[in-house]
């Protein structure tokens, strides 16, 4: 792995050019513009910024009339106050009406550590994956997320992406192909398969290496794509290694892990151990420690792989 870049950061450079190449494309917030990375936005394209304050649920139906006159509009806030709490209105005015709104929640998964279980979105994929026809991005590193950002840009139909708030460092090149719906296989091997997203993607691949001085050849699957999920990619290693271990900032519950978990009871069934926080509201505290807590870090990862394979 090589420097590291701020996500949000790296998603407001992204939305940028994505505004310079389609006049149609306009930024909303919801009291938290500087913090959710749109400041060059908003610099560049005064009158195609908009600013509601904290009132998410009319946010996100304001985003769904301006839809419906051919605008793109993008609404990006902290994770949980845009899906959590306008569920009603992302399940309706986006999903059931099929409105070409993106919807970006920063600080997801447990990166707004300090401030405890309101602010932390450990849920946001669950209840996000319960509405038909909505795509749900997790990149796992900056040059997934600004390519992501152009992808969802062009997509027609209703968008989540969410993404961290700690510096990421940089695991694909540059000449990387993203495409939504397709997970991409970043290290080989036969024994057991990894299959990271997102925040902690980085983790995922620590650990294969941790992994690969013991001998264990764990293939590492990259998994930006939670929905529609890459049914071809899961399959074949779940064929090919007969063993799979998802790893994810998310509850166990609705998750990556449980999209795995049902497309192999359906058509492949596979021992699956899911690596992510189980049922209860994640404590507060410093990132590292909070991940560490709940068995996320890269040594913890290997041992449970360890495990998984000897039993």
């Amino acid at each position: 792995m090589s420097e590291s870049k701020p996500p949000i950061k790296t998603f407001g450079e992204a939305l940028l050019e994505v505004g310079m190449e389609n006049p149609n494309v306009v930024a909303i917030s919801a009291d938290s513009s500087s913090g959710s990375g749109l400041g060059p936005f908003k610099e560049r394209f005064p009158e195609r910024h908009l600013e509601f304050g904290i009132m998410e649920q009319g946010v996100i139906g304001y985003a769904a009339g301006l839809a419906t006159t051919g605008k793109v509009p993008f609404v990006a806030a902290i994770a949980p106050f845009v899906t959590a709490r306008p569920f009603e209105m992302f399940r309706n005015d986006l999903g059931y009406m099929r409105q070409n709104v993106k919807v970006v929640g920063r600080c997801a998964g447990l990166t707004y550590s300090t401030l405890g279980a309101t602010h932390q979105s450990l849920d946001d994929v669950a209840i996000i994956r319960t509405i038909p026809g909505v795509v749900i991005l997790n990149p796992g590193d900056p040059v997934e997320i600004k390519k992501a950002t152009h992808a969802m840009a062009a997509h027609i139909g209703p968008v989540y992406m969410k993404i961290g708030s700690p510096d990421m460092p940089i695991l694909h090149g540059e000449d990387y192909h993203f495409e939504i719906g397709k997970g991409v296989e970043m290290k080989p091997g036969s024994d057991i398969t990894l299959i990271g997203t997102g925040t902690v993607l980085q983790r995922a691949f620590e650990a294969a290496e941790i992994l690969a001085k013991k001998g264990i050849h764990a293939r590492l699957i990259d998994i930006h794509t939670i929905k529609p999920l890459d049914r071809e990619i899961v399959l074949k290693a779940a064929r090919e290694t007969g063993r799979i271990v998802t790893v994810e900032e998310h509850y166990l519950c609705g998750g990556l892990g449980g999209a795995v978990a049902e497309l192999l009871a359906r058509e492949h069934p596979t021992p699956v151990k899911m690596i992510g926080v189980d049922d209860q509201y994640a404590s507060n505290g410093p990132y590292e420690e909070l991940l560490g807590l709940y068995g996320l870090l890269a040594p913890q990862i290997a041992e449970t792989v360890k495990t998984f394979l000897r039993g």
